[in-house]
C-alpha cells in the first residue's frame, strides 16, 4: 500500500541539507546530494521508496544503515547537477511535505550554520547548477561550515538540530546551545552590546577543557567561540555546563 498524506507526519525535520554528505553515485562537483532526518528506521525506509518511486530524475535514494549520533537516521537523495537542480528539488519537498504535514521546509547548505528558507529562488540562488559554480562555492567561506569551526576541537560530534547545536564528547554529558549568529569576528564583536562577564571564568575555563583552544569570551548570556577570524555567539540551552 503506498504512502497517504500526513503518514510521516512528526518523523520528519523541515530543515534539511544540501550538499553537506559525498556523492556514492559520481562526483560531488556532478551530483547534488539532500540529506533528510527522520526519526525512525521504518518512516525513513517508507521516505527512500516514495522518493526512489515518485521522481525519475533522482539518481539514487537511500539511508544510513543505522542511527545516528543524534538517534535518528538520514535519508539521502541524489540528483544530478544541472539548471533544473532548483525546480527538481521544490517538486521533492512539495511532496515530501504532504507526506510529513510539513509546508515551510529550510536547508543548510554544505552544511552551513543558518538554514534558508527552501524556495525555489533561494535555492536557485545558493546552490550550484554546474560543476564550476559548485568548486567556487565550496571553496569560498569553509568556516562557515560547522564541522569546519569545530575540526580541530576535542569534542566527538557537532549536530545541527533546527537552531540547535550539539557538541558531544566521550564520557561527557552533551551541550546544547542556541545558535544565534556566526560571522567574521569583527563584525559579530560590534554587534554585541551586553557586557562582559568577567565573573563567568571559571566556566570559560569548563568550555575550554570541553571543547578545546578557541578563544571563549562571554558576554551577557551570549557565548561567543572564535576561531581564525571568525566567530559563532551561542546561548546556553540547558543547566548543562558547571
Amino acid at each position: 500500500m503506498g504512502l497517504k498524506k500526513d503518514d510521516l507526519a512528526h518523523t520528519t525535520d523541515s530543515i534539511f541539507e544540501i550538499d553537506s554528505y559525498k556523492s556514492k553515485m559520481g562526483d560531488d562537483k556532478d551530483i547534488v546530494v539532500l540529506s533528510f532526518t527522520v526519526l525512525g528506521e521504518q518512516p525513513a525506509i517508507d521516505l527512500v521508496n516514495f522518493i526512489e518511486k515518485g521522481y525519475d530524475y533522482v539518481l539514487d535514494a537511500d539511508k544510513t544503515s543505522g542511527e545516528q549520533a543524534d538517534g535518528k537516521y538520514r535519508v539521502f537523495v541524489e540528483l544530478e547537477r544541472n539548471n533544473k537542480i532548483s525546480n527538481q528539488i521544490t517538486e521533492i519537498l512539495g511532496g515530501v511535505g504532504k507526506l510529513a504535514n510539513l509546508e515551510n521546509f529550510k536547508f543548510r547548505y554544505y552544511k552551513n550554520f543558518k538554514s534558508l528558507p527552501a524556495d525555489e529562488k533561494t535555492l536557485g540562488e545558493v546552490v550550484p547548477f554546474d560543476s564550476d559554480a559548485y568548486e567556487i562555492k565550496i571553496g569560498e567561506a569553509p568556516m562557515e561550515n560547522y564541522k569546519n569551526f569545530f575540526h580541530d576541537s576535542y569534542v566527538d560530534d557537532v549536530i545541527m538540530e533546527d537552531t540547535t547545536l550539539i557538541l558531544k564528547k566521550q564520557r561527557h554529558d552533551p551541550l546544547f546551545f542556541e545558535f544565534l549568529e556566526y560571522g567574521n569576528k569583527e563584525d559579530v564583536l560590534k554587534s554585541i552590546k551586553e557586557s562582559y562577564q568577567i565573573n563567568k571564568f571559571p566556566e570559560v575555563i569548563f568550555l575550554s577543557k570541553y571543547i578545546g583552544d578557541y578563544n571563549i569570551s562571554i558576554y551577557g548570556n551570549k557565548y561567543v567561540l572564535e576561531s581564525k577570524n571568525f566567530c559563532i555567539v551561542l546561548k546556553k540551552k540547558y543547566e548543562t555546563i558547571n
